[in-house]
């Protein structure tokens, strides 16, 4: 399971993977802009999360980190929302795995610079799923998970990649010719 946290849009992915088959189960974005009260939303964030875990009743958590802003305000509030999430997540024991944004687009589409647009083509080429300009958040939370198998560090894989070469070695079913 992939979260991508928001104070306004939280945007999550689930992802299945067998026998290094990819299946997107559910994606999607929980829209925390019409709610007010901050203490509301972190609520909502944790009720939504552990729903989406009772639901899917996945094996681990992979979530987007705070980058360091300008903004200290927006950075705190980021701070809030992806700790309760994280919480949901081990009051369910699930493991966590925090990836830094440049991280998640690197491993998706090679360039950390990478914007939403260009990590959403990525996944729809490599899930063979289209995802919608108003969905993007959506797609983040996906790339997030996607990010953590490709890190190696799913349960169905403890191979770490250590460069492109050995990535396709062990995933040549990824290469988009």
């Amino acid at each position: 399971m992939g979260i991508d946290p928001g104070t306004l849009i939280m945007g999550y992915g689930i992802l299945k993977v067998s026998n290094k088959e990819l299946c997107l189960i559910s994606a999607g974005a929980i829209e925390l802009n019409k709610i007010k009260d901050t203490h509301l939303k972190l609520k909502t964030i944790f009720d939504s999360v552990i729903k989406l875990i009772d639901t899917h009743h996945p094996d681990e958590l992979a979530i987007e980190a705070p980058f360091f802003g300008k903004n200290v305000q927006s950075m705190l509030k980021l701070g809030r929302a992806q700790g309760v999430a994280i919480a949901a997540a081990l009051s369910r024991e699930l493991s966590i795995a925090e990836y830094a944004p440049k991280k998640i687009k690197q491993s998706i589409t090679g360039n950390g610079n990478a914007s939403k647009e260009q990590v959403a083509e990525m996944l729809a080429r490599i899930l063979n799923v289209k995802f919608q300009q108003k969905h993007l958040d959506a797609s983040d939370g996906v790339a997030a998970a996607l990010c953590h198998h490709f890190q190696g560090n799913t349960n169905g894989s403890n191979k770490k990649n250590t460069n492109w070469s050995s990535f396709i070695k062990q995933n040549p079913e990824k290469l988009i010719s």
